[in-house]
């Protein structure tokens, strides 16, 4: 479901309106990540920052990569980061079927409210595995069909079909037992075998 987020001060006041916390329980869903202070995560489609600027004040001596294929959202990011005193949080310009992160560059990765707006997902998901370093997790949340919030009925992804896209890439995926009042979470893990990346 392509969709365009091009203003970003407009949509600032969606994203980051202070009723969102009741429904997307942003603390629930970082605790799901299992953050440690050195962690070095990617926010997926981060739009204005809402989870980016809490990670990178919980991954304080990590590192918060927040892409969005949205320049003005960009943009909005690297201001944030200044304003909010945020060093370590670095935004990237994504490409529509590429993530734009470097292979085995991450500790995780967090893709909220965004999966269904990717239209190449498989692809996606391979170039998201690529970026995890061993003992990597991604994590996605989305919207259930029942929920009252998110996109048309229509576009909604059932969790088999997330899981389906993160196994076809090549990761172990399964349904989180961790419970969201409109979401589900999927956790998909890098499968057991060496994985060399550079040191």
């Amino acid at each position: 479901m392509p969709h365009r987020f091009e203003s970003a001060e407009h949509w600032a006041k969606v994203f980051d309106d202070p009723s969102r916390d009741e429904w997307q329980q942003p603390a629930i869903v970082i605790e799901a990540l299992g953050l440690r202070p050195n962690t070095i995560v990617a926010d997926v489609g981060a739009g204005t920052g809402y989870f980016a600027a809490r990670l990178a004040r919980i991954a304080s001596d990590g590192q918060v990569i927040a892409t969005d294929i949205e320049p003005d959202m960009v943009r909005y990011l690297r201001e944030r980061a200044a304003r909010e005193h945020l060093p370590n949080l670095r935004a990237v310009l994504a490409g529509a079927n590429d993530p734009k992160l470097d292979s085995c560059s991450v500790d995780r990765i967090l893709v909220v409210d965004v999966w269904h707006h990717i239209g190449s997902r498989v692809e996606y998901a391979r170039g998201l595995a690529s970026a995890l370093r061993p003992g990597g997790q991604i994590l996605i949340v989305d919207f259930t069909l029942d929920s009252s919030r998110g996109p048309p009925k229509q576009h909604r992804l059932l969790p088999d079909a997330v899981i389906a896209d993160l196994r076809a890439a090549g990761l172990d995926a399964a349904l989180s037992t961790t419970k969201l009042p409109d979401q589900y979470i999927v956790i998909g893990k890098l499968r057991d075998g060496p994985r060399r990346c550079p040191t």
